[in-house]
């Protein structure tokens, strides 16, 4: 296993930056902070199964969160409840649309 300590150094490396920003941009997005760690497991795990590249970062993206906190912020009307599931219902749509546009 020469590549382990690499491995774990880096994996341990990623997770100094991606936890407090993941929780940054649901905070942006609206969001509790909480949320943005859940909402990085799956695509990570979906990543180590199907993915292919080792350079590819995955990951939430601030304009992501911002685009989502402009775009339900008025549907929601201020009710958190409904917000947080109509972020929940947009990240599933996304991801099964491009999951589409990747079958074609």
């Amino acid at each position: 296993m020469p590549g382990c300590a690499g491995d774990l150094l880096a994996g341990v490396t990623v997770a100094a930056y991606l936890v407090p920003q993941v929780m940054a941009y649901a905070d942006v997005a609206d969001l509790p902070p909480v949320t943005g760690l859940w909402a990085i497991v799956g695509p990570l795990a979906v990543y180590v199964l199907f993915g292919s590249s080792r350079q590819l970062s995955v990951g939430l993206e601030s304009t992501t969160a911002l685009m989502t906190a402009v775009a339900l912020a008025p549907i929601a009307a201020g009710d958190p409840g409904r917000y947080a599931a109509l972020a929940a219902m947009l990240a599933l749509l996304v991801g099964v649309t491009s999951s589409a546009s990747w079958a074609q």
